[in-house]
């Protein structure tokens, strides 16, 4: 059996049981999927739907592009020399640990309530995995290669582009999608709190709108299928 119908087998599974355990629950705040399809309907009629998404999105690629652009090549060079690593590590292995949504406040303070402050957020959350991940990829990279190309008159900075780069795509892609559900994560987060627009922003709007849970649910799920959407369209492009 193909994969795709196994998937849309448990899918189908999935939402038959969703439907049932509804069914037979005394709570009438829980919506099942006939409520929640109308609801997507009704977003998607407004307008809504597609225009929180399109925020989203556009936060979400300039945030992790940034963090792309700045957290892989730093992360390069200091995996492949050593003596960098040492010097920026521990700094980057304090920040680590800090919640990304630890720096809502300062966001807030330093960009004010909109788009800034949520591309922030995400460069914030994103760069740091990124870096470590670029770090550990350069670090397994085999230096017998590297003295080849240094025979055949390589720079440093040609045999990071050209060797270590090449050497460590494999996991460069693995670090970069799981980096893209945190920067999804986090958007939907900081859409809660210092934006007023985005799928984030939708669900808390539908919670104070008189306790739309259907639309609550129905922004999760679009939440769910454009990260899925994103993480099929990095593993594609690997």
């Amino acid at each position: 059996m193909r994969n795709w119908m196994v998937s849309a087998i448990a899918i189908a599974v999935a939402i038959v049981a969703w439907d049932v355990a509804v069914r037979l629950s005394d709570h009438t705040l829980i919506p099942g999927p006939v409520a929640v399809v109308r609801a997507l309907g009704e977003l998607a009629s407004t307008g809504r739907l597609f225009r929180y998404a399109i925020a989203s999105l556009f936060r979400v690629t300039w945030g992790f592009t940034l963090a792309i652009a700045v957290g892989v090549p730093i992360g390069l060079a200091l995996g492949w020399w050593q003596r960098g690593a040492r010097i920026v590590g521990p700094v980057i292995q304090f920040m680590r640990p800090i919640s990304p949504l630890a720096w809502i406040p300062l966001a807030i303070l330093w960009f004010g309530v909109g788009d800034a402050s949520a591309i922030f957020l995400i460069f914030i959350a994103t760069v740091l995995p990124l870096m470590m991940t670029a770090m550990q990829a350069a670090r397994g990279v085999h230096r017998v290669h590297a003295m080849a190309a240094r025979n055949f008159g390589l720079s440093g900075v040609q045999i990071l582009r050209r060797v270590v780069l090449p050497s460590a795509r494999a996991d460069l892609v693995a670090g970069i999608r799981v980096a893209l559900g945190i920067a999804w994560l986090v958007v939907v987060a900081a859409e809660m709190i210092a934006v007023n627009s985005g799928l984030g922003f939708q669900i808390v709007d539908a919670r104070n709108a008189g306790d739309r849970y259907d639309l609550v649910v129905a922004g999760m799920l679009t939440i769910g299928l454009i990260g899925l959407m994103l993480d099929n369209a990095i593993r594609r492009a690997a």
